[in-house]
């Protein structure tokens, strides 16, 4: 006789769980819960805290701002303290007060210019350009500009170039590793005021737009003609869509709409001397000489700065749906990721993996209630869009009716109204804001291919379990648990430390082990967050010798003498192949960057 789970229709199975899930919906990518606060903050955990700043290249969240952390700028450390071995250029002069009257007669307008370098403005009207989101990094700028058309960039620029004075372009400042703050007192250059929405083609689908437009706002905008901008990402409300294509940003929708090197069709960049480079195409097709744009796609600003784009945006779906499920062991998670990409092939839009301690962090740190009834040792959460409504859902009632007769899925749950939906993707979205609810959270964006996507989080689990810093209920140990999360399709995983204070033995334990483990398996130590500052140092364990030397001989094309020395590699532990040993070994002193746009600082070089 069959299992009597297998004799039950799947369907009816399905709706007796969707009686059981009825909790509060929390607006995806909006959350309306005040932030998560610490439930075992102690006295000793706020003294290892104040010692040990986090100096990791773990970010500190996967895609986004939800709730920025509560640590005053006073309480936050000048990254050239947490950094010591990056020093200020002494080849870039100080900004002085004929510097800010030519950027003055440049840009027309006071309110283009936050000037602290000729009046006596306050410390905290820096604060927004002078550190992160996640208040990690943090510089000394004194100089603000805010120019408004691609023109006066370009001036701003031709005058910094030639007076050699330092800048650090800056989108919406929500990145995650680093590069969007300045270091020292570079000039900021705030493309905010660039906001202009150009042209939108409802029947091509191209939109041109300027830099500083917000991703939400571009998505509105076409969503009122009944197109999607193709990057979805927590942080829309405050991110601009040019620092999202200087960075390449991933995203949830990257595995049905592909990532932005496909789906730019023009960039207009102003190039470290002022030049103006007008490739603003709204053709699919152009197969004339070289593909410059893609330079300057995912490049993080190091050789100029992206004015405005032009992207595809696709239609909006009408009907989408959204299901929730348990497995029990991640080989499962593997055949049902295969068996949706075969039974929903067109409309299957997301395909998440979170696993059995990343929901139970989310849950205690929430209070909001799981989906499904018993615990399983991996949950998957898809998504499917199309056009239409019944197709659709018969699609996906097929699919998950065949996963759960072949004992692929142990229990699921399918939304079945907009409340719901947004309660699934919360469990999803929750995990970034609940690992740090206890204290203090390591965070590692990470490209692995798929067969061996999760042994980094059991080797990570195992490895603090061995070392004495790991115990889930007790507060003497600063590692509470290590949970992995992120998108299947794109192979791509978040490794979280969730820890109860930031402690340097946590931070020598996790690097440069995680990206020797990484490098072993040829996959990539910067997924979709890109280098910043936080990762500029481990580039050789994801780039080959020939890769870096080409990326500076780029460089120095578009920026010439304007280089900056990427801080000293470690060289690799006993563990890591000879090959990557040799090459980190080799790559001690390369020189890449020192201009950027959510990118590396200029004016900083190794000391």
């Amino acid at each position: 006789m069959p299992p009597l789970h297998r004799t039950l229709p799947a369907l009816r199975r399905l709706r007796l769980a969707n009686i059981n899930f009825q909790q509060p919906a929390h607006l995806r990518l909006r959350p309306a819960a005040p932030p998560l606060r610490p439930l075992h903050y102690s006295h000793r955990a706020r003294q290892e805290e104040e010692k040990a700043s986090p100096t990791t290249s773990a970010s500190s969240a996967d895609h986004a701002p939800q709730d920025a952390p509560d640590r005053p700028q006073s309480k936050i450390k000048y990254t050239s303290d947490s950094y010591p071995d990056l020093k200020r250029d002494s080849r870039f002069k100080k900004v002085c007060r004929e510097d800010v009257e030519h950027f003055k007669k440049i840009l027309g307008s006071e309110a283009a210019i936050l000037d602290g370098v000729t009046n006596e403005t306050g410390g905290e009207d820096f604060e927004q350009y002078n550190s992160d989101w996640m208040r990690k990094y943090r510089g000394q700028c004194r100089l603000v500009l805010k120019p408004e058309t691609t023109e006066q960039v370009s001036g701003v620029l031709k005058y910094c170039n030639e007076q050699s004075l330092a800048v650090v372009p800056q989108g919406g400042n929500s990145g995650l590793v680093g590069g969007s703050v300045p270091v020292f007192d570079e000039i900021v250059i705030n493309l905010s005021r660039l906001n202009k929405v150009r042209t939108f083609d409802d029947v091509s689908g191209v939109l041109v737009a300027d830099a500083g437009v917000i991703l939400q706002q571009a998505d509105e905008h076409v969503g009122k003609q009944n197109h999607i901008f193709p990057l979805d990402l927590g942080a829309k409300g405050t991110c601009q869509i040019g620092a999202n294509v200087a960075t390449n940003a991933g995203g949830l929708r990257l595995l049905r709409y592909g990532s932005m090197h496909g789906n730019i069709l023009g960039v207009e960049c102003v190039l470290p001397d002022g030049t103006i480079m007008d490739d603003l195409s709204k053709l699919r097709k152009n197969n004339t000489g070289y593909d410059l744009k893609q330079l300057f796609i995912g490049g993080e600003g190091t050789i100029g700065i992206i004015t405005a784009i032009s992207i595809l945006c696709p239609q909006r779906s009408s009907a989408v749906n959204v299901a929730y499920f348990g497995l029990e062991s991640y080989e499962k998670v593997m055949e049902a990721f295969k068996e949706a990409k075969k039974q929903l092939g067109e409309i299957l839009s997301a395909f998440e993996l979170m696993d059995r301690q990343s929901q139970s962090l989310y849950q205690q740190a929430s209070g909001a209630k799981l989906p499904l009834e018993g615990e399983h040792p991996f949950y998957c959460l898809i998504e499917t869009s199309g056009s239409n409504t019944e197709h659709d859902s018969e699609k996906l009632n097929a699919f998950l009716e065949h996963v759960m007769s072949e004992e692929i899925v142990s229990d699921g749950v399918v939304a079945e109204s907009e409340t719901q939906l947004q309660s699934l993707w919360a469990c999803r979205e929750g995990i970034s804001e609940a690992g740090q609810h206890w204290g203090g959270v390591y965070k590692y964006d990470l490209s692995i291919p798929l067969p061996e996507l999760y042994s980094l989080v059991e080797d990570a689990r195992k490895m603090f379990e061995s070392n004495g810093l790991m115990h889930t209920e007790d507060e003497k140990f600063p590692v509470k648990d290590v949970v992995g999360y992120g998108h299947m399709g794109d192979s791509n995983l978040h490794l979280n430390v969730a820890t109860r204070w930031y402690d340097k033995e946590v931070e020598r334990a996790l690097e440069p082990w995680v990206y020797e483990w990484v490098a072993k398996r040829q996959g990539s130590i910067s997924a979709e967050h890109g280098l910043g500052l936080a990762k500029k140092a481990f580039i050789g364990y994801s780039r080959s010798e020939t890769m870096i030397r080409l990326m500076g001989k780029i460089k120095e094309t578009f920026d010439p003498g304007r280089d900056l020395r990427f801080r000293e590699i470690p060289v690799a532990a006993p563990g890591l192949g000879s090959a990557t040993k040799q090459r980190n070994a080799r790559h001690r002193d390369v020189v890449l960057n020192g201009f950027n746009i959510q990118g590396v600082p200029a004016g900083a070089t190794k000391g």
